[in-house]
């Protein structure tokens, strides 16, 4: 009997598996935000069964979940609208997150300038969210 040692290579992820990856990753996180959003339009629409909303005056101030920590806090107490704002940064943060995998198999493949491009973007991307320049 004769054994043969077959040789195992290593498969890379090619481009193609890089593109399917990336497209199931938006279409998921667009699907999920799109639920918490329906779930959280759904309970606060539950809690606030009758209330009449006054659309000629807009009032900024009175938004109790204005930064990321308050949303969090009032994901904690089931606030239907601290779960639909979460549900909008899910949105947000999923192209960002596209890009944060592009970047990752950008380094897996050694192409380190579009590691070097994926990063600028994603600085450009993280100072515009914190406030950016406009102001």
């Amino acid at each position: 009997m004769v054994y043969k040692m077959s040789k195992v290579t290593k498969e890379n992820i090619n481009d193609k598996d890089i593109q399917v990856i990336l497209g199931t990753l938006l279409r998921a996180g667009v699907i999920i935000s799109m639920s918490i959003v329906l779930i959280g339009g759904v309970i606060f629409l539950i809690h606030n069964k009758g209330v009449v909303t006054d659309y000629k005056v807009f009032k900024p101030e009175l938004s109790s979940f204005s930064s990321i920590a308050s949303i969090f806090k009032g994901l904690t107490t089931f606030h239907g609208d601290a779960i639909v704002q979460f549900g909008i940064l899910m949105l947000i943060f999923t192209p960002i997150a596209r890009i944060i995998f592009a970047i990752f198999s950008f380094f897996l493949e050694k192409d380190y300038l579009y590691v070097l491009i994926g990063f600028i973007i994603l600085a450009i991307i993280t100072i515009s969210l914190n406030g950016g320049l406009a102001h």
